[in-house]
């Protein structure tokens, strides 16, 4: 008999425990039917106003989804409500609840209205009779197809094969059809010059077509595949399209997995196309780009302006509007018999391969060369093209920053006309995602960890790979009835650059108990004040850096630099674990807070780039290591150190709750069984020193009770509140209960983890192991949520004294756990685990030693720190910059620390 290991046994063992229980959607009891059971007597609650984001939009990006948190125990599961614009028109809105509290009552709801919602400037949200839509989205299943109707367009998307949407219709007539995902690779990189390069073509192949929601005012249907050419299946995607009752607007958010050889499958294009029918005279084709600032190009495939011989200019102004042509017997006959002497240009390519400039081109065709039209900095990321009976508008968000992007229109002066969005142009040197360096000879932990103390990267080979992580975009498509006025033209670029958002103002927020320990901002003596300007700072300077310091890309967009080096006045993107900050310290955390605490759209709009990027690039989706993020690097996936702490699902929550996205949603359940890779990755290894096979016992793993605990935490909690899930409740309060049961609870030395029930064990004996890293992951911030949800003393206990100890003296450290706590870091950063000692003590001595702590600053920055910023100018550095004594590690634990320490004895400050 062959031998079989340990951990294959028992992993087959616990199959039918948590992993079964944990890992299938299907099998989960409605979280709905869950709670209601031990829903309370409810107090009701008051509506709230909810504003516009950015303020009032011109055009939705065909609608819009928002959420909103309510009290413990003033709103049921079936609660319905109503929508009220401030100009008294009731707005028809749809609701789903996506988060319950333990006694069962709505915690969260999310909203959707439709792009021919009433405008208004803002809105009351609130118990009621829900207006319905004129004419409701329907959705029709069927074997092969699943049909959405808006009562404006009708979309079908097929259950199978390669084409996703088989036809957008409008008023009877085709404006689109065959809609599909592109891909083409290369077997090598263009930046090593290769003598030859093979292309292959690739199409998405559909798999499975799952109807999420289906109306009355929004439906979204989920598709998921590969890209496909003859027997080779890769790069799965998601893809999520929202369509709106009564909109002609469709929103998609569109996942893509990596999961090539980096080696040798480099990524030449990747977009999305359709297929549109041209009808009418080549001069009834127009072409519609966007540029900068609300600017927009528009022409006709066949152009009769700036002829030698004019037409009438009732004539040329209907081209310029995008109308049809007046009768040709109406224009002056020496254009009219000679309108085939002038080229039709077919093709149109707007092209952003860089954050600072892109380039429009056209040509009459496939064979001949293409003419520079244009050219300009940062486009919207808007075309159509199309006739005055109609036409497509596409285009996606972000297209500057997730550059090399492309907008292209080909065949138009044809029977069809292709429309692609690149969200990964042909025009780009191909998508080069190998490792940055050979690995310079270090091949033992040992010269690893050398290497470690020097460049800060923790390198071990084949580690630095790309397969599994992701990258999600967003894209709109617009069934328009004619060609857009160019007015029209750039309302509808604006609304797909930056979807209008609705929210609910930070006092609802707070005052509903959501997200622990925060308030909003609070000016009120002078104290406080000089606390929110230096939280105003430092949040300004990183958000300005991103623009200033150009970090964009398709990969790198969204995350912002860990580390600066003020020789070079540059911040060290090209210093191993110096670079891409990859979530480290909780930044992602830092930025949510500071929105909820500003509601400012700006701040909104950065966290919302980050979580976007850090939870798909900075993670792997697939393979053995799904479930973990990367540690910070040179390259999002560089680093060795694979860890649930970045995975973090406490990072997430914010977006999720606060839009409905599901996509985020995909990204939280992914989670919920990230204690499983310990099977298949020790983390501890150069720690420890293990070498040779990993065999784990998986009754008693190397699993954390701080950062990888926290982590996962944060992913049972968020199971269990939003859908109720007994599995994932039983193991987050067992876990917790059996930490707080060990002899020094969370600073227990020689911990275990037993994967079967979720129970941390240890000896009998005293002993204390403590890292500063062990709370600034998101475990302060976890508690704080738990305790404030369930009862359990003995928890709250133990953590209150780790909260009281970590800042405390050896003395009082030892007297307690049986030895001191040696030399800890970051004792700013726990200043707010003081602060939330001295509440839950009612201790006042220890609400100053907290804002003591925070003052003097150690590992952050102290009361004299400077707060400002300097201006360095060419030729120091290659544009003009702001520079500033800030990391971002500092600035993320500052924040988080100040902004609890006022929520939490602000009345001591």
């Amino acid at each position: 008999m062959a031998d079989v290991s340990r951990r294959t046994v028992l992993t087959s063992a616990l199959t039918a425990g948590a992993a079964t229980a944990l890992g299938s959607q299907a099998a989960q009891a409605s979280p709905v039917a869950a709670q209601a059971a031990a829903t309370p007597d409810l107090t009701g609650h008051d509506p709230v106003d909810v504003r516009w984001l950015e303020g009032t939009p011109a055009a939705l990006a065909a609608g819009t989804t928002w959420g909103v948190p309510w009290p413990r125990g003033a709103l049921g599961t079936n609660q319905r409500f109503a929508l009220t614009a401030t100009t008294g028109e009731d707005v028809p809105l749809q609701t789903w609840p996506t988060a319950w509290w333990p006694d069962g009552s709505v915690k969260w709801t999310a909203h959707a209205v439709s792009g021919d919602a009433p405008r208004a400037a803002s809105y009351r949200l609130g118990p009621g009779r829900p207006a319905r839509p004129e004419v409701a989205v329907v959705v029709s299943e069927r074997h092969d197809r699943v049909v959405v109707d808006t009562g404006t367009i009708e979309v079908v998307f097929a259950r199978h094969g390669q084409r996703v949407v088989r036809t957008i219709t409008r008023d009877g007539e085709v404006i689109a059809r065959h809609g599909r995902l592109v891909a083409s690779r290369q077997d090598a990189a263009d930046t090593d010059d290769p003598r030859s390069v093979r292309y292959e073509d690739f199409d998405g192949t559909v798999e499975d077509v799952t109807v999420e929601q289906a109306g009355p005012v929004r439906a979204v249907i989920k598709v998921e595949g590969k890209h496909r050419r003859g027997a080779r299946e890769w790069l799965p995607f998601v893809l999520r399209f929202a369509l709106f009752a009564g909109s002609d607007g469709i929103r998609l958010v569109h996942t893509f997995f990596y999961d090539g050889d980096e080696e040798r499958d480099f990524v030449r294009s990747l977009g999305v196309r359709f297929t549109v029918p041209m009808r009418g005279e080549l001069y009834d084709r127009h072409v519609r780009l966007a540029g900068t600032d609300g600017g927009v190009l528009a022409e006709a495939v066949r152009g009769i302006t700036g002829l030698r011989r004019d037409p009438g200019e009732a004539v040329r102004a209907a081209q310029v509007d995008g109308r049809a042509l007046p009768d040709p017997s109406t224009w002056d006959t020496r254009v009219t018999d000679r309108l085939h002497w002038i080229p039709a240009w077919g093709d149109y390519s707007l092209s952003q391969l860089t954050a600072h400039g892109f380039e429009i081109r056209k040509r009459t065709g496939n064979g001949h060369s293409w003419v520079r039209s244009d050219a300009g900095t940062r486009s919207a990321g808007l075309a159509y093209v199309g006739t005055p009976s109609g036409g497509l508008a596409f285009g996606m968000r972000n297209f500057w920053q997730l550059h090399p992007t492309e907008l292209e229109i080909s065949g138009a002066a044809g029977d069809e006309a292709e429309a692609t969005v690149w969200m990964w142009s042909p025009r780009a040197d191909a998508m080069d995602v190998r490792f940055y360096h050979d690995g310079m000879g270090q091949d033992t932990y040992e010269e690893q960890l050398d290497a470690l103390n020097i460049t800060y990267e923790d390198y071990e080979p084949g580690f630095g790979t790309p397969y599994g992580v992701a990258r999600t975009t967003e894209l709109m498509f617009w069934a328009l009835p004619a060609t857009p006025t160019p007015a029209r033209f750039a309302e509808l670029a604006e609304a797909s650059a930056t979807p209008p958002l609705l929210a609910s103002s930070p006092q609802h927020n707070h005052s509903t108990g959501v997200f622990g320990s925060w308030t909003p901002v609070d000016r009120s003596n002078a104290a406080k004040a000089e606390l929110e300007d230096r939280l105003d700072a430092i949040h300004r300077y990183h958000l300005e850096q991103v623009d200033q310091r150009s970090w964009y890309g398709f990969w790198d967009y969204g995350d912002v630099m860990h580390s600066y080096d003020g020789d070079r006045h540059q911040w060290r993107y090209d210093v191993g674990g110096y670079a891409w900050d990859n979530s480290e310290l909780s930044t992602d955390m830092w930025l949510w807070y500071h929105y909820l605490r500003t509601g400012d759209a700006a701040a909104f709009r950065f966290a919302e780039a980050m979580t976007r990027h850090t939870g798909e690039v900075d993670v792997y989706h697939l393979g053995v290591w799904k479930g973990l993020g990367t540690r910070h690097n040179v390259q999002h996936w560089g680093d060795s150190a694979k860890q649930v702490r970045i995975s973090n699902a406490n990072y997430r929550r914010f977006y999720y709750y606060l839009t409905g996205d599901e996509r985020c949603g995909d990204l939280l359940r992914e989670l919920v069984d990230s204690d499983r890779t310990y099977l298949e990755l020790n983390a501890t290894r150069k720690i420890d020193g293990s070498t040779g096979e990993y065999d784990p016992d998986p009754r008693a793993l190397p699993l954390g009770t701080t950062t990888d605990w926290g982590a996962i935490a944060g992913a049972w909690l968020t199971e269990w509140e939003r859908r109720g899930d007994p599995e994932a409740k039983r193991r987050l309060l067992r876990s917790a209960r059996s930490i707080a049961a060990l002899p020094n609870g969370w600073v227990q030395a020689g911990t275990t983890y037993n994967l079967h029930d979720a129970v941390f064990s240890s000896g009998d004996e005293k002993a204390v192991a403590v890292g500063s890293l062990s709370s600034v992951f998101g475990l302060i911030e976890v508690m704080t949520e738990l305790l404030d949800l369930v009862d359990e003393p003995e928890v709250e206990a133990k953590w209150v004294e780790f909260c009281r100890l970590y800042n405390a003296s050896r003395e009082e450290q030892a007297e307690v756990t049986g030895e001191h706590w040696g030399s800890l870091n970051l004792r700013q950063s726990y200043s707010r685990a003081t602060a939330y000692a001295a509440v839950k003590l009612e201790d006042d001595a220890l609400a100053d030693r907290a804002w003591q702590e925070l003052r003097t600053g150690h590992a952050g920055y102290p009361d004299d720190h400077d707060w400002g910023t300097r201006r360095i100018e060419p030729p120091a550095v290659l544009r003009p910059v702001d520079e500033a004594d800030f990391s971002t590690n500092a600035s993320a634990q500052y924040g988080l620390a100040a902004m609890q320490c006022l929520a939490l004895v602000g009345d001591r400050l």
